[in-house]
Parts: structure tokens; sequence; C-alpha cells
């Protein structure tokens, strides 16, 4: 009897142990698939973050061309006879009407229509049909 006490709680011991290993694997198992999709997430916002970094550096090298542009000393003589109306020594600047001033003194391009006589073909056949 002692012996058949002692296989049973063999037996039970060694069934719960099945079972304590088994729940024990699919807690790591599920903490393992945490893990794997914290990965994932965390290479994608890595990604994102290296693109908009790219794409920052882009912005800042046109920015960085546009104020080596307007640091030029064209680019400011450019400016100061466009917009200030400024010239240099012995020069003479002209100034042009805007375009609707020009339009208003400009002939008009409406086509008329000039009446030409019909041709001797068209003059014939009235005549006969």
């Amino acid at each position: 009897m002692f012996e058949t006490l002692t296989t049973k709680i063999q037996a039970k011991l060694k069934t719960y142990s099945n079972i304590v290993f088994v729940v024990i694997s699919l807690l790591m198992l599920v903490s393992l698939t945490r893990n794997i999709i914290k990965v994932r997430e965390a290479k994608e916002r890595l990604k994102e973050r290296e693109e908009h970094i790219e794409k920052i550096r882009k912005e800042n090298e046109e920015l960085s061309q546009r104020v080596e542009t307007f640091k030029s000393d064209e680019f400011v003589e450019k400016q100061l006879r466009d917009k200030l109306g400024l010239a240099k020594e012995g020069e003479t600047i002209i100034v042009l009407p805007d375009e609707e001033t020009i339009k208003k003194f400009a002939p008009n391009d409406e086509k008329e229509e000039e009446i030409l006589p019909d041709p001797n073909w068209k003059k014939w056949f009235k005549l006969f049909f």
C-alpha cells in the first residue's frame, strides 16, 4: 500500500511538473512574442526617424545654398536694381508701364471678317441650280 501511494504521488507530481513546465513554456513564448513585436516596432520607428533626418538634411542643404545665393554680390545688385530701382553711375533707368496700360493703348487684335466675293464656281452653281 505504501508503494502504491508513493507511485500515485510520483505520478501526480510528474503530471503537475508537466503542467508547470507547459505553463512556464507558454509564459515564455508569450513574453518572447511580445519582445519580438516591440523590436519590430522599434525598427520601424528608427527607420521613420532616419527618413525624417534625411529629409531635414536635404532641406538644410537647400537652405544653405539659398543663403549663399542671397549673400552673393550679384543677388544684392539684382535686388537693388529690381526692387529699389537703383542704378550704377552713368546708367539710365527706363520704366515701362504696366501691361494693363500697354493693352489700353495697343490696337485691338479683333479680326474683322472681310467680305470676299463668292468664288466663280459658286456663282456658276447658283446660276444653274
